[in-house]
């Protein structure tokens, strides 16, 4: 690591701390040249989610995007943030273990819908509604007869 004030290269570690969320390491070095102390940061460098839209269009995955998706289908229902945040850190997770560096869009709308059809019907219905473009009032009703049939079953 390159002294910022003398700029020799020659320095040693004096202290290595884990951050709060552990996410990065932060080092106090001192240079042995000059004797002056600098603070360095290490994190892993993440290589982004590349989402592929419906038009072929491709944008890097945004957790905003989802989140604020997920609050408006569960707005005025019984379920919580942390439930919300908990399903994104694990979805992110779930993309990142594919290996994959492109996702279809298609692919999060889905993984979205199910789990919202575990935590909330009306939930799920309102997101579905958004996502699959229904286009007039029978679109909803063949998606409730399919939900209430698949109830059923149960």
């Amino acid at each position: 690591m390159k002294c910022p004030f003398c700029g020799e290269i020659e320095n040693k570690v004096i202290d290595s701390r884990l951050s709060k969320d552990g996410g990065e390491i932060r080092r106090r070095r001192e240079c042995l040249s000059c004797e002056r102390r600098f603070t360095t940061y290490e994190h892993i460098e993440e290589i982004p989610i590349m989402i592929v839209k419906k038009d072929g269009r491709r944008e890097e995955f945004r957790r905003e995007k989802v989140r604020s998706g997920m609050q408006r289908a569960c707005e005025k229902r019984n379920i919580s943030m942390d439930q919300i945040e908990e399903f994104i850190d694990n979805m992110e997770r779930d993309l990142r273990e594919t290996g994959k560096k492109e996702i279809p869009s298609r692919r999060i709308g889905e993984m979205i819908m199910e789990a919202l059809h575990k935590i909330d019907d009306v939930a799920y219905v309102r997101f579905a509604s958004v996502y699959r473009e229904f286009k007039d009032v029978n679109d909803f009703v063949s998606e409730l007869k399919t939900l209430l049939t698949n109830e059923k079953q149960k």
